[in-house]
């Protein structure tokens, strides 16, 4: 079964037809779901050997990721997956397996052997090394998740976030506020950490606030990174703040969990926002800057599937993320 008894059974040109499996943008949407429903129906399978020798492409984008197990990973990876299958593109996956991982088999052999014909990097930042490697590839290539030198970057403005959610808590009237950061145990880019602090305390210093150092907490990125930094901040006895802002959705869910170990009630004792729009967070009222990694994701695969048809590359406008506010975040007591 080929493009012509596609073509044959739809009226469309074989033309058509093939740009409608790989899904191109040149043609409208309700024309590809036709041609893949009949393609669907009549048993066809595209081969990837053969459009290979007669495109020199794989019809492949390889994703790395540093682990399996983030939230953020998971739903930006659908997205990725989405797009890629609406274009008939197959994913290759690379799991890096956190810091100890193996970058050689995705950034060297991968791209000697032109296993993939671009590259979708999940929150890493490259050495010299893989920059080089990504420079003799000449594989379009594209970050989710954090600013990398040389690379387009499609995300939220981590600065940007972090003073919103800095802002939200200072405008209810909290003087006294913590920042739980810290970076990320599994490899996430080093950049994501930095600049949310960075815009945690230019709001502060905003808002002509101070930050004790000891208001600096580490939670790695983690639920039990934020357990353990609440549980820290919240010890008896401590300078304890009146609201903490936790530079990951995860992380907030801890230092709530670690609220409730100590017997303080969120928001009357102490009120918790966070960053990213995590599923559980809305189960348990958490404030939040909500971002949406999947619509990251199909916005990445897009943009290096243009570039391998040839399109211009153009910077990418940071992605919106706004200040859903729930119950976790309230007026602090007189």
């Amino acid at each position: 079964m080929g493009i012509q008894e596609i073509a044959t059974v739809t009226g469309l040109s074989k033309a058509t037809v093939s740009r409608a499996l790989r899904g191109l943008p040149t043609v409208a949407d309700t024309t590809i779901d036709h041609v893949r429903r009949v393609a669907d129906e009549l048993g066809y399978v595209p081969s990837s050997a053969a459009a290979g020798l007669a495109t020199g492409r794989q019809r492949a984008v390889g994703v790395v990721v540093p682990v399996f197990d983030r939230w953020f990973y998971v739903k930006a990876l659908s997205g990725v997956d989405a797009e890629l299958r609406r274009a008939g593109y197959d994913l290759v996956l690379y799991n890096l397996g956190g810091p100890g991982g193996d970058r050689d088999r995705a950034f060297r052999r991968s791209m000697l052997r032109q296993r993939v014909d671009a590259l979708v990097l999940l929150s890493l930042v490259l050495d010299e090394t893989e920059r080089s490697e990504l420079q003799v590839s000449s594989l379009p290539t594209i970050v989710i998740g954090g600013p990398a030198p040389g690379l387009r970057n499609v995300g939220i403005d981590d600065v940007e976030v972090a003073g919103m959610a800095t802002e939200h808590l200072v405008g209810l009237g909290h003087r006294r506020i913590a920042y739980v950061g810290g970076q990320d145990e599994a490899g996430m880019n080093v950049a994501v950490p930095y600049r949310r602090r960075d815009g945690f305390v230019d709001a502060m210093h905003g808002a002509g606030l101070s930050v004790p150092s000891s208001w600096i907490a580490d939670g790695r990125f983690s639920f039990a990174g934020g357990v353990d930094a609440g549980l820290s901040l919240l010890a008896p006895g401590a300078d304890r703040p009146t609201a903490v802002f936790c530079a990951s959705d995860e992380m907030a869910l801890g230092v709530m969990t670690a609220a409730s170990r100590v017997g303080l009630s969120v928001p009357d004792d102490l009120s918790v926002i966070g960053i990213d729009g995590h599923e559980y967070g809305a189960a348990v009222g958490l404030t939040t800057i909500t971002q949406d990694p999947e619509a990251q994701g199909r916005l990445a695969a897009r943009a290096v599937l243009a570039e391998v048809d040839g399109a211009a590359v153009r910077p990418v406008p940071p992605s919106p993320a706004s200040l859903v506010v729930r119950s976790s975040t309230a007026p602090p007591r007189s």
